[in-house]
């Protein structure tokens, strides 16, 4: 009676699992054809970092001898040759110091935008207004060194549904022109 019983349950088991694998692969072949490789990257860089933040980052070391004003000069001069706009600055460093009396280490955020690319982003989900504009931070670590940070936006572009071709191409070129801002920038490219 027990082997009957454990055969049933071994079948059920084996039907349940098809089910769900079938389902599964269902719904992942409506996903981005880039979606597999996003997430596998982001798992790995979760694995190594054990922090969310860090995987869901790009981070470029400024090279040594630069200094913040270089920096800020480059991704300025940067963005503008690349068309995208310089739309807001955030110098946090500064507020945290007003607000706690105490100096704290260099921190500034910088907003970049093209608004026509951000307006067809909103027009096919508002949701895309959480990654806009395009922020580019200048950090200086607890060390002294300082990096550039912005969002990873692979999950934007590949985490999900296909975006729209024309839609998909302009959020590439967006990706393309943050990531050659902040390596240019982060060697003092000017």
């Amino acid at each position: 009676m027990f082997k009957n019983l454990f055969a049933l349950i071994g079948l059920v088991a084996v039907i349940a699992s098809g089910i769900l694998f079938l389902s599964v692969k269902n719904t992942l072949s409506e996903f981005d054809p880039g979606a597999a490789d996003t997430y596998i990257e982001l798992f790995s860089n979760i694995l190594e970092t054990k922090d969310a933040a860090s995987a869901t980052v790009w981070r470029f070391p400024v090279e040594e001898g630069l200094s913040t004003d270089d920096v800020e000069k480059s991704l300025k001069m940067i963005a503008n040759e690349l068309n995208i706009a310089n739309v807001g600055e955030l110098p946090l460093s500064k507020d945290i110091s007003a607000r706690s009396g105490k100096e704290y280490r260099f921190v500034k955020i910088f907003l970049f935008c093209n608004s026509l690319t951000a307006a067809q982003m909103l027009d096919y989900n508002d949701a895309f207004s959480a990654y806009l504009p395009c922020r580019i931070s200048l950090v200086e670590d607890k060390t002294g060194k300082l990096w550039l940070y912005s969002l990873n936006m692979d999950l934007m572009i590949h985490g999900g549904k296909p975006l729209p071709p024309a839609l998909k191409a302009e959020a590439e070129n967006v990706k393309n022109i943050i990531l050659e801002v902040m390596e240019r920038a982060a060697e003092g490219d000017f």
